[in-house]
C-alpha cells in the first residue's frame, strides 16, 4: 500500500489481494482479515477496505457474508485474478489516453481475434 499514488487505497486492497491469489499465496476457501482489523493495520478507513472487498466480490473472486466476513471463492482459477488485474491496468491506460469504452472493447475484440 502506497497512499502516495495515484490509484485509490481500496483498488491497491483489491489488486494486493488479485495478486496473492494469482500467486496462489491466498486459496480458494481463505478468510481475508477482518475489515475493521485489516483497516487499523493500514491505518485507513474500513470503507476504504470495504470498497476493496467489494470490488473483488463484483469480480467474482471473494464471497462477502454478513458476520463471517470475506472468504476467496473455491475454484476461482488463479490466472483469472491476473487477467483482471490486466483488465484494470488496461482500463487505467485507456483513460490516460482518453479513449472511451468502446474503444477499448473494440481493440480487445480485435487483440482476441488475431491470438
Amino acid at each position: 500500500m502506497d497512499p502516495t499514488r495515484a490509484t485509490p487505497l481500496a483498488d491497491q486492497i483489491a489488486a494486493c489481494v488479485r495478486r496473492g491469489i494469482a500467486d496462489g499465496s491466498v486459496r480458494g476457501g481463505e478468510r481475508l482479515p477482518g475489515a475493521r482489523d485489516l483497516a487499523a493495520s493500514l491505518q485507513v478507513s474500513i470503507h476504504t477496505v470495504l470498497a476493496g472487498y467489494q470490488s473483488l466480490r463484483d469480480e467474482g473472486l471473494i464471497e462477502l457474508r454478513r458476520g463471517r466476513g470475506a472468504i476467496v471463492r473455491d475454484g476461482v482459477p488463479a490466472g483469472r485474478a491476473a487477467v483482471v488485474e490486466l483488465a484494470r491496468d488496461l482500463v487505467r491506460a485507456a483513460r490516460r489516453f482518453d479513449l472511451d469504452d468502446e474503444e477499448v472493447v473494440a481493440l480487445v475484440r480485435a487483440a482476441a481475434r488475431t491470438s
